[in-house]
């Protein structure tokens, strides 16, 4: 049963779109991301003297934060393994299953997606595996009760749904 997003081994478990996307991002930042960061260190040395030129030292400070982002993004996408999400236990809070949760203190109600870090991106209402609420309604069944430390503190949501 898959349980977590990223286990011991860095494998980093996403759905197929997620896989795509990250490919996707990861191509740009090779080509275009790489031709710009070249593109605006040229433009910066070409500007006189490089031991006293704050724009050049901007370029390549910012080359090495695309250099490292590239190699992140090459981690999780060389580690990356795509789930079928038909063949998931929807019996139990999991990776990839839709969960909506009561907030008991509220009353309101809100439907998540469980993904991968990679994928999350809460306007999409898709949270990290990884994220305090994930990681509370990991293995949770309907009814259970999930206490989920925030920097407000405990919050009790209660597990309505589990779908696809």
């Amino acid at each position: 049963m898959l349980q977590k997003s990223i286990d011991m081994s860095g494998i980093s478990y996403m759905t197929q779109e997620g896989y795509e996307k990250l490919k996707a991002e990861l191509e740009e930042l090779k080509t275009k991301g790489r031709e710009d960061a070249a593109r605006a260190i040229a433009e910066a040395r070409d500007k006189g003297d490089l031991s006293e030129n704050a724009e050049y030292d901007a370029a390549k400070t910012a080359q090495g934060m695309l250099e490292l982002k590239i190699n992140d993004l090459d981690k999780v996408f060389a580690n990356a393994r795509i789930i079928d999400e038909t063949q998931l236990d929807i019996s139990r809070v999991s990776i990839l299953t839709n969960v909506t949760i009561r907030n008991m203190k509220s009353n309101t109600e809100v439907t998540y997606k469980i993904v991968a870090e990679a994928e999350a991106n809460l306007k999409e209402k898709k949270i990290s595996i990884n994220s305090p609420i994930g990681q509370g309604l990991l293995g949770k069944v309907v009814g259970d009760i999930a206490k989920v430390q925030t920097p407000a503190g405990i919050i009790d949501f209660q597990i309505v749904k589990i779908s696809l």
